[in-house]
């Protein structure tokens, strides 16, 4: 079942957590034990790799910590750190070498390892732990918005049309698709009509579908259930998809199964949606680099000019903060206003 799965992945993802930690501060500890019940298991991991860089960082290029370990580490040694030293820390991330390669951090990565040791200064000041939080001092880098990149509905009209009918498919590309054709065609439509996360896709099961009144049950970030809905469309595509599974997999099928299957017969992993939203994309619009998250990008859009309501669209999108969808669609925020206000009339008419 679909829990079954995020269980496994944070039961993997708890292991690297624990290996991470045997090579942090024990100071850390703490930390990671205070924000244990309001953060995921996956932002555990994330911060961990970040602390781990930071704490390299000063034992290695900082000074007054040339005697310290990064296991002995204290609070002590934390209360010596300076706004300086975290500034001097966003410029070490810009290029350094580690392991014998040189690495690079953009503006974006570096404002999230920032925010990794934000988090870990602002609990330890709250908890008298030490004596000022210098980290809040430092400002984010300046982060430069990219461009949203999503299909028109041109572009939805024929990767949905490559997916079914597999025109555009060069001679050899043709084998490979009739036996995933009907797969493809219903991931692809579910992306585009519900604007599910990868993760979330990957994650379920025929037995999270109910199709009497068109609904499913995805696992979003944090764990939390929630039922969405879909078009006739989608279902059509669905129980096609499901229909071609009964007749191959006859009495082995089971309703309790991973909704999309590689050719394996294994739950299909994130690499392989990757690449297949890539190859019927690059077909269809090859100057966009489409990705599943453009995908539910383009939904998003779709679903805001339908109903000019930012917050359906963020619910339904499973965005915590209302600012992240505000984000994405400010564009068409603006339109709608740009329409609102030019309709706006001064004098009757005559």
């Amino acid at each position: 079942m679909e829990e079954n799965y995020f269980k496994e992945r944070n039961n993997k993802n708890a292991i690297i957590l624990k290996k991470l930690k045997s090579e942090l501060p024990y100071i850390c500890e703490e930390f990671f034990l205070g924000i244990d019940s309001k953060t995921s298991m996956l932002t555990k991991v994330n911060y961990a790799r970040d602390l781990k860089t930071f704490f390299n960082f000063l034992v290695d290029e900082i000074y007054e910590f040339k005697d310290v370990t990064i296991r002995g580490f204290s609070f002590e040694n934390l209360n010596q750190l300076t706004s300086t030293h975290i500034e001097m820390y966003l410029g070490y991330l810009n290029y350094y070498e580690k392991n014998g390669k040189s690495l690079s951090n953009s503006n974006k990565t570096k404002a999230r390892k920032l925010s990794a040791i934000r988090s870990m200064f602002k609990y330890f000041y709250a908890k008298d732990k030490i004596k000022e939080n210098v980290v809040s001092k430092v400002d984010m880098p300046k982060i430069n918005e990219k461009e949203i990149i999503r299909l028109n509905e041109n572009e939805v009209n024929d990767i949905l049309t490559l997916a079914e009918y597999g025109d555009g498919f060069k001679k050899n590309q043709h084998a490979f698709y009739e036996k995933t054709k009907n797969r493809d065609y219903a991931m692809l439509s579910l992306f585009l009509g519900t604007g599910i996360r990868i993760s979330e896709l990957v994650g379920l099961d025929i037995s999270d579908f109910n199709f009497d009144d068109s609904s499913f049950v995805v696992t979003r970030k944090g764990g939390n259930r929630m039922i969405l809905y879909y078009s006739d469309e989608v279902k059509e595509a669905l129980l096609n998809y499901i229909a071609e599974r009964r007749e191959k997999e006859k009495e082995n099928f089971s309703e309790n199964s991973p909704l999309f299957l590689s050719l394996q017969n294994k739950r299909i992993n994130v690499r392989t949606v990757e690449n297949l939203v890539k190859k019927y994309a690059k077909c269809v619009t090859p100057l966009k680099k489409i990705t599943p998250h453009k995908l539910r990008s383009t939904f998003g859009t779709n679903l805001y000019n339908k109903t000019k309501d930012i917050y359906v669209v963020a619910e339904v999108l499973g965005h915590k903060d209302i600012n992240t969808t505000k984000k994405h669609y400010a564009a068409q925020s603006e339109n709608v206003r740009r329409e609102a206000l030019t309709n706006v009339k001064l004098k009757k008419d005559d």
